[in-house]
């Protein structure tokens, strides 16, 4: 029997997390809470502007505010009571969709992933290999075969139809799947970030923790005529996104671009990219960006939020402090408490 010992990474939440960029979906506007004194001086006079000109419209703003904020505290352990439901009571439509397998990738995009795994891969040369989309640093590439995406969105609308509990994604997307809890992290999600877009990310943004990538959050949002039709302007909290069409007919719902999350859209120019089914979007994750309004048909995407905790643990990208670490199931929001200073340097963009 073999002494040798595994080590697992705990990966923690930060508790700013809890208080920090709620998201008022009423007034469109992202808000730091601590205290009333503090949210009202901050805020009551841009809430007047946006149309809460009544103290009964600002309590309903504080009842929501709590409310999220109670949500937040319950999410991690929600989560995992939701997982051991789904495994417990979901039958799977297409069960082979939840191991990564190479048929499942576009041959465009296996040839990538093999340059960039050779000893003289360049920026240049893999430059060569993508698309560059209209907006600065966001590279567009086939990433599954069509045959693929028909079966997960089979798979993915088996399960919204199903009893199973269902977790939404954040927020700001009221439609889709959290796929950790359905099942995908550990033998599909995982492997394609580690071997597959890891030694993309490692060539492309080695400046914003690309090349050590080392947890994810990943979900699909799902658009449609009947429910969300497109996506505020915000920012990720990754350090590199993935964003992939996988379907299905639609018509507009392009993405824009701004500029990087310090910079108000008053002051952005915006460059729309369009989606296309099967090709996925590499951005960096504090790069600002929202999606159009579909005028037509059902749009689904999957997302997936890649971490670096040697950047993230140096500075949460969703509050700008050094995070102040709390217990998380999983990859949590991917800080952890080990981290080597000299090692990465943080984006000096984000």
């Amino acid at each position: 029997m073999s002494d040798e010992k595994v080590e697992i990474t705990q990966f923690y939440l930060c508790s700013c997390f809890n208080t920090d960029n709620i998201y008022l979906e009423d007034y469109n506007l992202h808000v730091r809470f601590v205290t009333e004194q503090q949210f009202r001086l901050d805020y009551q006079e841009l809430l007047r502007k946006l149309g809460c000109v009544t103290e009964h419209q600002f309590e309903d703003v504080l009842n929501k505010i709590s409310q999220e904020v109670s949500r937040r505290l319950r999410l991690s352990g929600m989560s995992a009571e939701r997982a051991a439901a789904i495994k417990q009571v979901y039958q799977p439509l297409h069960p082979h969709v939840y191991n990564l397998k190479e048929s499942f990738l576009a041959p465009k995009f296996k040839q990538i992933v093999q340059y960039c795994q050779r000893k003289d891969t360049t920026k240049e040369g893999l430059l060569a290999l993508l698309e560059e989309a209209a907006a600065v640093r966001v590279y567009r590439f086939p990433v599954f075969e069509k045959s693929f995406c028909d079966e997960l969105l089979e798979e993915l609308e088996h399960f919204e139809q199903s009893s199973a509990p269902k977790g939404r994604p954040n927020t700001m997307n009221h439609y889709g799947v959290l796929l950790n809890e359905l099942g995908f992290d550990e033998d599909f999600i995982t492997p394609l970030r580690e071997h597959y877009l890891h030694p993309v990310t490692s060539v492309l943004y080695p400046d914003c923790g690309g090349g050590s990538l080392d947890s994810h959050k990943a979900f699909v949002v799902k658009y449609d005529m009947n429910e969300d039709l497109d996506l505020s302007y915000h920012y990720d909290n990754a350090e590199v996104t993935l964003n992939v069409s996988i379907g299905k007919n639609f018509t507009d719902g392009n993405l824009y671009f701004g500029a990087i999350k310090e910079v108000p859209l008053s002051e952005a120019e915006c460059s729309e990219v369009e989606h296309r089914v099967t090709e996925g979007l590499l951005h960096r994750g504090q790069h600002m960006h929202g999606a159009l309004p579909i005028s037509s048909g059902q749009r689904w995407n999957l997302i997936i939020w890649m971490r670096a905790s040697q950047v993230r643990n140096k500075l949460c990208p969703m509050c700008n402090k050094k995070p102040v670490l709390m217990e998380g199931e999983g990859f949590a929001d991917g800080f952890t408490k080990t981290c080597d200073a000299t090692s990465d340097a943080s984006c000096v963009l984000t």
